[in-house]
């Protein structure tokens, strides 16, 4: 939770919001312990209500104390009592209601420029989004008797906002988001790519932003056939051939590989022009690295409040993010800094006890023919797959598991005990999270360790009440996480562990697999497109290549250097690393720092 640091005077400058969950809140299921148990309704002052005929308890926040019983004593932990600097108050930009989420300040876009978000989930980026595309008019925090627009140009008067939301009022910008979730879209549009993309065809631009995106090949497919990394460039085109003013990219590298996502970022790029606003959402931290002009940070507690920082540099605001503190307000909002060590156990020796091999194997599904070199593999440690989506890499983990036959094979597999996590996650599951963990993982859910090393980690805690059928995409990637390590086995197959998955969570969950697997003493194979992750995750990795959806070769397992250098020299991108917290960098394609790694031949830079 956020906090003031201690050289400011907390008492004389806290103000307090309080926040009733409304998933979480049944006062008709309870015997109203807020209530009760307040001693400000026991003065007489009616703090907390409950009306026979309302849904969820009302919390005043001019009467709370910030004592906090309430949320002790509710049985349904719906209550969160947060003290905020009192500075922040003439801050508010938008709030939904009494007692739900509040969104301090805005991101401030410039012309001609890319400006990135980043932040975790349900922080505000999408409320942000929505207020500077002029589809949500900003209350200021007033939520019964909302302010006409004279009232709100006054606020933002002498920042650059005040002409924004000007611009917006005079219907003299229009603006185009590409939304978060594109799996959805195939629900709401219907029609073959090509069809669609011509009818929007507005900057006479579609055969160069096709090109980019590699959509030549699918231009006769129905959406409804289209896989979410094709979602996902189509979606990405769609906005960039209109005519727009603000163009607004809401997690564009979800689901696509490391150069489908470069490619998506020089896409983006090429709609710069003096007076073009571009704002970016992205949890690819090397991504939004690359993509980006200058970046606000947004801070805060999920679902109860979020803050925009003021606009700092790539480089300084993603270390702002990573260190967890605003040097500019000077405060903390996470208690320890995220650092990336290559990999702990390049560094630590670790007892590995045994070796398995597999055989010289090939796999063929339809037109697609996958050869896979033979290798080996220990305990306690992590081999990542890296190749460009269609290279087999999901081919290459069902046949580990036994889900697929090889074709021919030189000797049979090892017989060991899988576990796996798929790609594709759908919640099949009725009931509550708890009553699935309870079913398929009933001993390790339970266990001191288990709940130490993944349980707490991933916060499932926070959602075990909840019911699996309500869970957003990154609850399910958590569930599933969760799922897989707790089942008892040899090898375990994460397949994408990234997806859905904010910045901050993906490093968490990458702590986990790497803690577990190293503790457990057991086997990782993990595929992974945010190359940050993957970097923090592999002992060793397997690349494929070849030409995807055709023929590709998954070759022996290399060290981490060799087999990322040569992934790299593929793909023609290289890498350097950050000084402060070692997190890999992109190199702006033909820099001095480019084009001198790839005369060396050091396409990634392992720094000791």
């Amino acid at each position: 939770m956020p906090r003031a640091s201690k050289n400011q005077d907390d008492s004389s400058k806290l103000t307090r919001i309080a926040i009733v969950n409304n998933d979480r809140c049944k006062p008709r299921r309870c015997r109203q312990e807020c209530k009760k148990s307040c001693p400000v309704v026991r003065m007489g002052k009616l703090c907390i209500e409950v009306a026979p005929n309302d849904k969820i308890a009302t919390i005043s926040e001019e009467l709370c104390i910030g004592c906090g019983i309430c949320v002790k004593k509710c049985p349904f932990e719906a209550i969160t009592i947060i003290n905020l600097p009192s500075n922040l108050e003439r801050d508010t930009t938008h709030r939904y209601s009494q007692n739900s989420f509040k969104l301090h300040r805005l991101p401030i876009p410039r012309p001609g420029e890319v400006l990135g978000l980043v932040g975790t989930n349900g922080i505000g980026k999408s409320t942000a989004l929505k207020i500077l595309a002029g589809k949500q008019k900003p209350n200021l925090g007033r939520y019964a008797n909302p302010p006409d627009w004279t009232e709100i140009l006054n606020h933002f008067r002498g920042s650059e906002l005040q002409n924004y939301f000007t611009k917006i009022l005079e219907d003299d910008i229009k603006a185009l988001i590409k939304p978060q979730y594109v799996d959805q879209i195939p629900k709401a549009v219907k029609g073959t790519v090509g069809q669609l993309l011509k009818k929007k065809n507005e900057r006479d631009n579609l055969l160069e932003i096709c090109q980019l995106l590699e959509l030549e090949k699918i231009q006769e497919r129905s959406l409804e056939d289209l896989s979410g990394g094709e979602l996902q460039r189509f979606a990405c085109a769609m906005v960039c051939i209109q005519n727009g003013d603000i163009f607004m990219f809401d997690e564009p590298s979800s689901y696509l590989d490391v150069k489908q996502r470069l490619k998506a970022a020089e896409t983006i790029r090429s709609l710069l022009s003096p007076d073009k606003f571009i704002i970016v959402v992205e949890h690819d931290l090397s991504v939004l690295d690359y993509l980006s002009d200058f970046i606000c940070v947004l801070y805060g507690v999920p679902g109860a409040y979020g803050v925009v920082t003021m606009p700092f540099s790539v480089r300084e605001g993603i270390n702002i993010f990573l260190d967890g503190y605003v040097p500019t307000e000077n405060l903390r909002f996470r208690d320890e800094s995220l650092i990336f060590k290559v990999s702990e156990s390049a560094t630590e020796e670790v007892k590995r006890m045994t070796q398995y091999q597999y055989p010289n194997m090939a796999v063929t599904l339809d037109r697609f023919k996958l050869s896979v070199k033979a290798g080996q593999f220990t305990d306690s440690e992590i081999i990542v797959l890296l190749g460009e989506n269609g290279t087999g890499k999901t081919t290459f983990i069902r046949v580990l598991a036994g889900r697929l036959k090889p074709d021919e094979s030189s000797e049979d597999l090892p017989v060991l005990h899988i576990s796996y996590k798929p790609q594709k996650i759908s919640p099949k599951a009725q009931g509550l999270v708890r009553q699935l963990l309870h079913e398929k993982i009933k001993d390790a859910y339970q266990h001191p360790q288990f709940i130490t090393d993944v349980m707490k980690p991933l916060k499932i805690n926070d959602i075990i009440d909840q019911e699996v059928q309500n869970l957003s995409g990154g609850e399910l990637q958590r569930v599933a996480l969760a799922l897989c390590l707790g089942k008892p086995a040899d090898v375990y197959l994460i397949d994408e562990p990234s997806a859905y998955l904010d910045s901050e969570q993906r490093l968490v969950a990458a702590k986990v697999i790497k803690r577990f697997i190293l503790h457990a003493k057991r086997t990782g194979f993990i595929v992974e497109h945010d190359f940050i992750m993957a970097t923090y995750l592999a002992d060793r990795v397997i690349v494929l290549e070849g030409i995807p959806s055709v023929e590709t070769t998954a070759n022996t397992p290399q060290s981490l250097l060799a087999g990322m250098n040569r992934f790299l020299e593929l793909l023609g991108i290289t890498f350097r690393r950050d000084p402060n917290n070692f997190r890999p960098r992109i190199n702006k394609l033909n820099s001095v720092k480019d084009t001198d790694q790839k005369r060396a031949g050091q396409y990634f830079f392992l720094e000791s």
